[in-house]
């Protein structure tokens, strides 16, 4: 189960790694859209605005996971790389219950929190109680979520990127399938959207766990109770590392909700519009989120193994295919503005609209291109503390300053805010790019060692 990537052609293992993360990121995609897509047509904006705002609060448990699935799968590609499987083992089992320790305390959180998360985001009150209904039963499904990010953190740090699609297609088709079941025959509305997701995701984590047991041999993993003890010094490893990478998912994501708080409080049309195109950013994310995800196992096990060359090349090639991807995407958003916006919901105001928001996809999708390489090398060589950096300075200097600046202090409006907090996500590019070109990335030492 464990693949090599310190070998071979460096764009062709790229791509050929990437293209699971890639089918893996476009049905998590899918699954989003889905759900937006028949809320829109058979609920309105009403319910887009709900599941949205729903959304954009849940995400903020997805950003601390994926933190610290991050730092996992880091840890354990750069074992692979050094050829040290014993230490693979031991850190699968501190990390699994670690983690799922997480998904249990953060349950919990979201049930007792849940309403005052939802008056901090100014929810419309048309859209209030549909919104409280999706992020109540999605709480539900908090442990599913971390669970799927260990399993595939394990994966992917091995060099498995195609098991993890796997489980993610199973869960986009149940989740279409219940999806219409419960929105469009049941009449659920953003109730039925989110028990779909909880259903989808708990399918996905269930099956990823018995693929594992069945498969524990090849791996190395026995699943014996006594293997899910904390080892306490991969455990610092592990917080070292994890704890500045989910402070800066984090802190990005929070910086996000703020945004979007500001342009909710221009009503349900505004945050409908809002939901559309947070979904038009994750198509973008298909790509390049797939590519430095997949490019950080890569760069750690050939950082692991001293092969720097590689590395660079790794990172050019992550730049080439997700600047070509946002253009390709930038111009299909000019052309087609109404088209696209109308297969969420083809009310006049929510059209009229969505040419104010032309200008931001643009420049939304051509930032997550041009971090992307710089992202896959800065966690792969496990430089946690320069990504937190980045993030506090993304979060809180540029994305909140820049759409307060604009918002407020240049009464542009949403359209500021909107602005702002697209060009904040540019902090990575220009410091992530400061330091790969500086090459002091060439001296860091091992985040194993």
């Amino acid at each position: 189960m464990i693949h090599d990537l310190t070998t071979g052609n460096v764009a062709k293992e790229l791509i050929i790694f990437s293209l699971p993360f890639i089918l893996s990121q476009f049905l998590q995609t899918l699954y989003g859209l889905v759900d937006m897509i028949i809320i829109g047509q058979f609920v309105g904006h009403v319910g887009l605005a709900a599941v949205s705002i729903g959304g954009d609060m849940l995400s903020m448990y997805t950003f601390l996971v994926v933190g610290f699935a991050s730092a996992g799968q880091v840890i354990i590609a750069q074992y692979v790389g050094m050829g040290d499987y014993e230490s693979v083992s031991r850190t699968i089992g501190t990390f699994s219950t670690f983690i799922m320790a997480m998904g249990v305390f953060f349950t919990a959180v979201g049930f007792i929190f849940g309403e005052t998360f939802l008056r901090w985001l100014n929810v419309p009150p048309e859209a209030h109680d549909q919104a409280y209904a999706y992020t109540m039963v999605c709480y539900t499904g908090t442990i599913f979520i971390f669970g799927y990010n260990i399993v595939s953190a394990i994966l992917r740090g091995m060099g498995d990127s195609k098991t993890p699609f796997v489980f993610i297609a199973v869960a986009t088709a149940v989740n279409v399938i219940l999806d219409l079941l419960f929105i469009a025959v049941m009449g659920l509305d953003a109730f039925g959207a989110a028990l779909a997701t909880v259903t989808g995701q708990a399918v996905a984590f269930i099956s990823a766990v018995i693929y594992l047991m069945r498969k524990r041999e090849a791996f190395g993993f026995d699943f014996k109770l006594k293997s899910f003890r904390i080892d306490p010094s991969l455990l610092k490893v592990i917080l070292r590392l994890g704890i500045p990478m989910s402070i800066q998912s984090c802190a990005i994501g929070f910086s996000e909700l703020v945004v979007h708080s500001f342009v909710n409080s221009y009503g349900v049309v505004a945050a409908a519009v809002n939901g559309v195109g947070n979904k038009l950013g994750a198509v973008a994310r298909i790509i390049t989120g797939a590519l430095h995800t997949a490019g950080a196992t890569m760069v750690g096990q050939n950082f692991a193994a001293r092969k720097l060359d590689r590395v660079s090349r790794v990172a050019g090639v992550i730049a080439f295919i997700s600047l070509t991807f946002a253009v390709i995407l930038s111009v299909l958003m000019i052309l087609f503005p109404e088209q696209i916006f109308s297969i969420f919901d083809d009310s006049p105001a929510v059209l009229e609209m969505a040419h104010m928001y032309v200008v931001i996809a643009v420049v939304n999708f051509m930032g997550y291109a041009s971090r992307s390489p710089f992202i896959a090398v800065i966690n792969g060589i496990g430089h946690a503390r320069l990504s937190f950096i980045i993030g506090v300075i993304d979060s809180f200097v540029a994305r909140l300053g820049i759409a307060i600046l604009l918002g407020y202090v240049f009464n542009m409006g949403i359209m500021g805010f909107w602005l702002g907090g697209v060009l904040g996500g540019y902090a990575y590019t220009v410091i992530g790019g400061i330091y790969y070109f500086s090459g002091k990335w060439k001296t860091r030492p091992l985040a194993v060692s």
